[in-house]
């Protein structure tokens, strides 16, 4: 696990703005809610409610830290890798599609 992060995160530094450009565009545009609601499911609901005693309630605070579609994807990215979830990139993005369709409603 700690070799995929350290991987994607060259791979972020490697390609410069190119990363930050994409990143901007809203996470439903490459990821299918329907199979991001499954893992969502799978990876995320259990530790949601360990932390927060309701797996919503982390989405639903006033106070979210997530507020850009970029900021959407790399929490994704961050819970995948500090649970070790196991997600592939392609199903991070199916999940911040799902939170982006249930909850974010950020703007294609």
């Amino acid at each position: 696990m700690i070799q995929r992060a350290l991987l994607a995160g060259f791979l972020a530094l490697s390609c410069g703005n190119g990363l930050a450009i994409a990143q901007d565009k809203p996470p439903d545009a490459s990821g299918d809610p329907r199979l991001g609601l499954a893992l969502v499911r799978k990876s995320c609901q259990s530790c949601h409610i360990r932390q927060f005693g309701d797996a919503d309630r982390v989405y639903l605070r006033r106070d979210r830290k997530v507020n850009t579609p970029a900021q959407l994807a790399a929490q994704v990215a961050r819970c995948n890798t500090e649970t070790g979830a196991g997600l592939f990139p392609e199903e991070e993005a199916h999940v911040a599609a799902y939170l982006n369709e249930r909850y974010y409603k950020f703007k294609p």
